[in-house]
């Protein structure tokens, strides 16, 4: 059996360690109470500048040329001559010689015609001689005559007549011939690159056969479709506006320019585009960057220009209205009037002053007047070049 001081002695210890652990907790100083503080959502801004700008508008198309000529014979014949450039692909000058047919019979043709045209004017003269003569003996013997007024046929005028006929239809005969054989010749209508050749030498041609085609390389052409709705940017509908067109030459991007000469004027049924046409001089002119015929290219034509605008991401602006962030560092909604929205772009001319700070970072539950802080960034010029396709 526990003696009395076993029981007293634990308890002791216990109440003691009670009071000594409430002693030092009533020594310990309450922790301080510190402010609660408010966070305010963090935003990210870019500063806008309004600029001049052009409302381009970017089309495509296919290099062509704007004359392109069929060669065709005109004189049936043996082809006895051909040039060295008549080959496809090959660059002729205006009136160059690019093949011959056999002249022989058509120059025997022209002195035949020469001769008759010789016997014509002969018989015309002597026919003329006879008709003065005539006359001159009516006014011999008239006094005695009972006639007023000769016959035609006395003063040999239907001779006469006859005898002119013949000598123009020898002339003609002789323009002909002069026409056939200069046919004969087959030279180009203009400075061209050939693009095809249908004939060899010795070829045996008949008059309508085909003899090859030519492009013209003075001006070539390239028609740009455009759109309904774009056409509102370009002043005029696009006529005499200035033509960027862009493609790679040898692995390498290059530009040339063009001008826009007419329309169409009609949409097209499959497409519902307006085919606008641009015309650039001379393609072939530099032989380090000619604009070759069949060229794909890409094309800017050059659109409206507006004094003061800006452009930003499509998606900043909701409900015709744009963030920006105040002195303050508040927000506010400002509405502005877009004249352009393409390829996530939209082009803004009011409603925004130059260099507001425009809101970039998306906000979840933005209001009014809300308090924000800002994470500044270098100020950048928004004004974008529009990328359409």
């Amino acid at each position: 059996m526990a003696s009395r001081k076993q029981i007293i002695l634990p308890i002791a210890v216990l109440v003691g360690g009670i009071v000594l652990a409430g002693g030092f907790a009533a020594m310990k100083k309450p922790p301080a109470e510190k402010e609660e503080q408010v966070v305010h959502p963090l935003v990210e801004a870019t500063e806008l500048h309004l600029l001049p700008m052009s409302l381009d508008v970017n089309s495509y198309g296919v290099v062509k040329p704007k004359f392109h000529t069929q060669l065709v014979a005109q004189v049936s014949g043996q082809v006895v001559e051909l040039s060295e450039q008549f080959v496809k692909g090959g660059f002729v000058t205006k009136g160059h010689i690019l093949a011959r047919i056999d002249p022989n019979d058509y120059e025997a043709a022209l002195i035949d015609a020469e001769a008759n045209l010789a016997q014509a004017s002969s018989a015309l003269e002597i026919e003329r001689a006879q008709a003065q003569v005539a006359q001159a003996e009516w006014q011999r013997i008239k006094s005695d005559s009972n006639e007023a007024i000769p016959s035609e046929l006395y003063l040999r005028k239907p001779q006469l007549a006859e005898k002119l006929t013949r000598y123009k239809a020898a002339q003609a005969s002789v323009k002909r011939a002069k026409r056939n054989l200069e046919r004969t010749y087959i030279k180009a209508p203009y400075d061209a690159i050939v693009e095809s050749r249908e004939i060899s030498l010795g070829s045996v041609l008949n008059v309508g056969n085909s003899l090859g085609d030519l492009n013209s390389i003075s001006v070539a052409e390239v028609r740009l479709p455009v759109a309904d709705k774009d056409l509102k940017y370009l002043d005029d509908l696009g006529i005499g506006a200035n033509v960027e067109l862009k493609a790679d030459l040898a692995g390498k991007p290059q530009t040339w320019r063009g001008t826009i000469v007419r329309s169409e004027g009609v949409i097209d049924e499959r497409s519902r585009m307006t085919f606008l046409v641009a015309q650039v001089e001379q393609p072939y002119a530099s032989k380090d960057q000619p604009l070759r015929f069949g060229t794909y290219i890409n094309a800017q034509i050059k659109g409206a220009e507006i004094d003061h605008a800006v452009s930003i991401p499509q998606h900043l602006v909701r409900n015709g209205k744009v963030s920006v962030l105040n002195p303050d560092l508040t927000l506010s909604f400002k509405s502005v009037n877009i004249i352009r929205e393409n390829n996530g772009l939209a082009i803004i001319d009011a409603g925004i002053l130059e260099g507001e700070r425009l809101i970039v970072s998306a906000l979840e539950y933005p209001s009014e007047g809300m308090q924000l802080r800002i994470e500044e960034k270098n100020s950048v010029n928004t004004q974008l070049a529009l990328k359409e396709e």
